[in-house]
């Protein structure tokens, strides 16, 4: 990729950020931080405040996160969660909210695009009605900065009373569907960040690193360095303050624990959440509670040794299978509390030298790709003091590309990728899964495989990524030509693609809940452009019907191999397909070649 700015941001009528921030700040005289409970309960002016308070007093914090579509049950959850907990001596801190992603969209927009399983709040009295649920702090993340709606969400935001409001890190990874508009998503979303940082009280700009370049990033030290240049952004040229997240794919307990230090020694402002390490969650309740104990444990031993203000979160155990409900929440925080009350106990056996020198390793080398992201920036043509094209730059150039040029660990020419100086817990684990899985493949399939020539799409239909880059892992292995077609991906876009390359299959990966609709319309594109290719799917196979009377998800793995779709409850189950598909193939072949 030709990184120079001309390639990057062609447009010549770029806006200048200066003054998309100021568009933002005077928005604040008729928006801001408005009354709520958890302010008025903690006489509080803002969430960093009430952190502080507890970092000073050694309490660790605890939030809750819920992910129901029906805005009375998430108020009906705040409630009994807040109670259940209070009851039994343990103080849920904050909720957070999976919000849908047609959040992402401008309000007058949404109806009509695909939804999934998340919240939706069309505007500042949905809100205010969820933050005022119980005397908590409540977490705006998923969908409501980084996006087109960006400012509308953030006003609702603030009116509500909310503090901490996100999320950066899916400004630069995640795109809505049908959505290809990048310059209005930072307008929006820089103007948001311009009405933050004019309020009297501190607001802070969360990113969950796990969900932007950590995400892909191969190299912790990328992941800290990205973190950097956030902060830059957000901090030094738009004068706001930013708080970062982590934890969803920090599974090795060296790892957690010093990027925690690490990242607290880089962002002085207190942390939002460390959230949990949810891909650890593969089995039944009984061996998730084993994961569950592990990284809480290791995350309350970071906060009583080095107090970030990041809360715990306890994820239910039932997460990998479904939505968790009220009680299986109630459970986890009353796991969480049980375990933070001993958790002195174990600073006896603590060993802190091999977290802090990782830690410390980690800084330097985060700042050199800091450093060296800036100044390669600089060279390209950049105004690097512009926040609009410092964001839309980073985000079009993308994640693997900035580790290509800018990473510190040492270029190899035979996979033409940097090997990575502090290999990340999520490039490790698919690297196993990938040759776990590659062994459990017959050898005469792998052979199969391994001489034919068939081509296949690979894609998500959301913003989740890792179990596309594990079926694409496998697919190399068997050398299968994968053809990428994108995170997010449009369904026009895939059928063009496989008509394009004569692809022989489509295999999707689905998490959010938009499984049968988004099968229904892949199919019938391709079948209108006459491209019968066989589509295999995976993953989360649910959707919340039309008529549905409580707003939860339902299986529709049943409907979806009535409507043609090849299901793969787990990735090994698309090898027989693609082993036939390969024999049909090399049997049309030679056919041809006899009538020749």
């Amino acid at each position: 990729m030709n990184l120079a700015r001309r390639h990057i941001i062609p447009e010549t009528d770029l806006p200048e950020g200066r003054e998309v921030l100021e568009a933002g700040r005077a928005l604040a005289k008729d928006w801001h931080v408005g009354p709520s409970v958890f302010l008025d309960f903690y006489q509080v002016n803002c969430e960093a405040q009430y952190k502080l308070r507890c970092m000073d007093s050694g309490r660790i914090m605890q939030h809750a996160h819920m992910g129901f579509r029906d805005k009375k049950k998430s108020v009906r959850a705040f409630e009994e969660i807040y109670e259940s907990t209070e009851k039994q001596g343990v103080r849920v801190d904050r909720f957070g909210l999976c919000l849908d992603w047609s959040m992402g969209f401008p309000r007058a927009m949404r109806d009509s695009q695909l939804r999934g399983t998340g919240l939706i709040l069309d505007g500042p009295e949905d809100f205010c009605e969820i933050a005022n649920a119980a005397p908590a702090a409540t977490h705006f993340g998923d969908f409501v900065l980084g996006f087109p709606g960006a400012l509308e969400n953030t006003q609702a935001a603030l009116a509500a009373g909310s503090t901490v409001i996100g999320n950066l890190g899916q400004y630069f990874t995640f795109r809505l569907p049908d959505w290809n508009d990048d310059i209005a998503a930072t307008n929006s979303t820089l103007q948001a960040i311009g009405l933050i940082a004019a309020q009297p009280v501190k607001v802070l700009v969360h990113s969950n690193l796990d969900d932007g370049f950590a995400a892909v990033f191969e190299d912790l030290a990328s992941a800290l360095g990205a973190a950097m240049l956030e902060r830059y952004i957000i901090e030094d040229l738009c004068g706001a303050r930013i708080t970062h997240c982590f934890g969803h794919h920090y599974s090795t307990p060296l790892t957690r624990l010093s990027f925690q230090r690490a990242l607290s020694t880089v962002s002085p402002n207190p942390g939002s959440m460390i959230y949990g390490n949810t891909t650890s969650y593969r089995g039944n309740d009984a061996e998730n509670y084993a994961s569950l104990g592990a990284y809480l444990l290791l995350d309350i031993v970071g906060q009583i040794t080095c107090p970030s203000g990041h809360a715990i979160n306890p994820v239910p155990v039932t997460e990998n299978r479904r939505i968790p409900e009220i009680d299986e929440i109630v459970d986890a925080q009353l796991f969480a509390g049980q375990l933070t009350a001993s958790g002195m106990d174990y600073l006896p056996i603590y060993n802190d030298a091999e977290v802090e020198q990782l830690a410390n390793k980690l800084v330097t080398k985060g700042k050199d790709f800091y450093n060296a992201t800036l100044t390669g920036f600089k060279e390209e043509g950049y105004d690097i003091l512009d926040p609009f094209e410092m964001m839309l730059a980073m985000r079009r150039i993308g994640c693997r590309e900035l580790e290509r040029r800018f990473g510190q660990g040492r270029w190899d020419d035979e996979s033409h990728r940097r090997v990575a100086i502090f290999q990340s817990d999520t490039v490790k684990e698919i690297e196993q899964l990938v040759a776990k899985n590659l062994q459990a493949i017959e050898p005469e399939d792998r052979n199969i495989l391994n001489d034919s020539d068939i081509k296949v799409v690979v894609a998500t239909t959301d913003v989740h990524e890792h179990s596309k880059m594990l079926i694409e892992g496998l697919f190399r292995e068997l050398n299968i030509d994968v053809l990428d077609g994108g995170v997010s991906a449009d369904t026009i876009d895939l059928a063009r693609l496989a008509e394009q390359e004569t692809a022989d299959a489509i295999a999707l990966s689905t998490y959010n809940g938009v499984a049968l609709t988004y099968f229904s319309r892949l199919r019938d594109q391709l079948l209108e452009m006459g491209i019968p290719v066989p589509i295999l799917i995976g993953g989360q196979l649910n959707e919340i019907p039309e008529e549905s009377t409580n707003s939860l998800p339902i299986d529709v793995e049943d409907k979806l191999k009535k409507e043609g779709a090849f299901v793969c409850c787990g990735i090994l189950d698309a090898i027989p397909i693609l082993v036939n598909l390969s024999r049909e193939k090399d049997a049309e072949n030679s056919r041809r070649s006899a009538t020749l």
